[in-house]
């Protein structure tokens, strides 16, 4: 079986280790740590999602994402333990945290409410029931 492990260019690995790891991945340190951390998660997965609904992202944008079982409460209070800023949206999937890493790059934490995507995508699909 296959892990899906992408790859962020960072300028600074240990900024960047700390803050994804205040996001709640665990550190697993090898070799070179100075220049390579392997960040884990309990899971992946990837998304793919219609451009057409998605307010505004065309196709061929990725976004670095993570979807959570824990509260974003939780998340956005190590968020300002740490001194970052974030924001929390309403979404068509539930909740989620917006958040820019020491690089500029926006990531987006979500928490998935499963009849909050069943009433979007109904209304999306004109299934509404």
């Amino acid at each position: 079986m296959l892990t899906v492990l992408p790859i962020r260019y960072v300028a600074d690995v240990a900024a960047s280790r700390r803050f994804y790891a205040g996001l709640g991945l665990g550190v697993r340190q090898e070799p070179g740590g100075a220049v390579w951390v392997r960040l884990t998660a309990a899971a992946g997965a990837v998304g793919l999602h219609d451009a057409a609904v998605s307010k505004g992202r065309p196709p061929g944008t990725t976004e670095l994402g993570f979807a959570t079982e824990e509260s974003l409460e939780e998340i956005a209070l190590r968020l300002e333990r740490d001194g970052y800023a974030y924001e929390v949206h309403e979404e068509d999937f539930g909740r989620s945290i917006r958040v820019t890493d020491p690089d500029g790059v926006v990531v987006q934490i979500q928490h998935i409410d499963p009849e909050t995507v069943r009433r979007s995508a109904a209304e999306v699909t004109g299934e509404l029931g």
